[in-house]
């Protein structure tokens, strides 16, 4: 399906700030980018670059007072995401080397601090897809989706604790506990159709029988129609606005609908 998506906010400064943006998509991976851009007003110089992770990043420095940054893109995005419970474990040593960064433990996925428990939801479980697909499932039926539990600090061994949080809690457990068991796994935020209610969104993936697979622990049944923005070890790498100044956002809308 092709999808027209993208999001507004509106931002209050109180002083020249500096700002890195992390909002538009590429193609690859299964999705075709047909359009993108990024418009601010008030109209202002900028600088493109690419991160550590591939991610496309918009450098600016906002003026005092208010902006409103909007996003836009058409995406051909597939309506199924490829499923396979056979696909085997992957040793270390046979890992390609750009995915050895997922199997470290980082700022919000204490990987090292959760294997018993990752031990324990895939006790029984076939190595490799079963497993991570095991612990999408342990989540999606025994962590509770609810706002205001979590924040900018919350990690996966907080939510395995309070067994609640939203899509990037979620994410950050899933992840966590898939690289205690030395599978390689990745953030991913962005956009899927029909979520409710609408916002930007946060799952992730499993590199598991030479490839990555997508898990979204929030959904009870694979689904497609999904937008990738970013890719990184956790949301610290993934922000969609990182603000290094006196920045405060006042607003914000996200869509996503059929390409008219």
């Amino acid at each position: 399906m092709e999808l027209d998506a993208g999001c507004e906010m509106t931002v209050e400064a109180s002083d020249s700030s500096a700002v890195i943006l992390m909002l538009q998509p590429q193609t690859g991976d299964g999705q075709g980018v047909i359009q993108s851009q990024i418009t601010i007003d008030p109209e202002i110089p900028y600088q493109d670059f690419t991160d550590a992770f591939g991610n496309l990043c918009r450098r600016v420095t906002l003026p005092q007072g208010r902006s409103v940054i909007r996003t836009t893109c058409r995406v051909l995005s597939p309506d199924d995401i490829d499923v396979d419970p056979d696909a085997p474990f992957t040793l270390v040593q046979d890992l390609p080397s750009d995915t050895l960064q997922y199997l470290l433990p980082s700022r919000y996925c204490q990987s090292d601090m959760l294997l018993k428990m990752a031990l324990r939801i895939t006790n029984g479980v076939q190595p490799g897809y079963a497993q991570a697909e095991a612990i999408r499932l342990w989540i999606q039926k025994r962590v509770k989706y609810k706002y205001g539990v979590s924040d900018a600090s919350t990690s996966a061994v907080d939510t395995a604790k309070k067994k609640a949080g939203v899509c990037r809690d979620f994410s950050h457990l899933g992840m966590g506990l898939c690289r205690a068991l030395r599978i390689p796994a990745r953030m991913v935020v962005g956009y899927l159709y029909q979520l409710d209610p609408m916002d930007l969104h946060a799952w992730f993936e499993a590199f598991v029988g030479g490839r990555w697979y997508t898990f979204d622990a929030t959904q009870k049944a694979p689904r497609g129609n999904r937008i990738v923005v970013a890719y990184g070890r956790d949301a610290a790498d993934v922000a969609q606005l990182s603000e290094y100044g006196p920045l405060q956002t006042t607003a914000m809308r996200v869509w996503v609908d059929p390409a008219a």
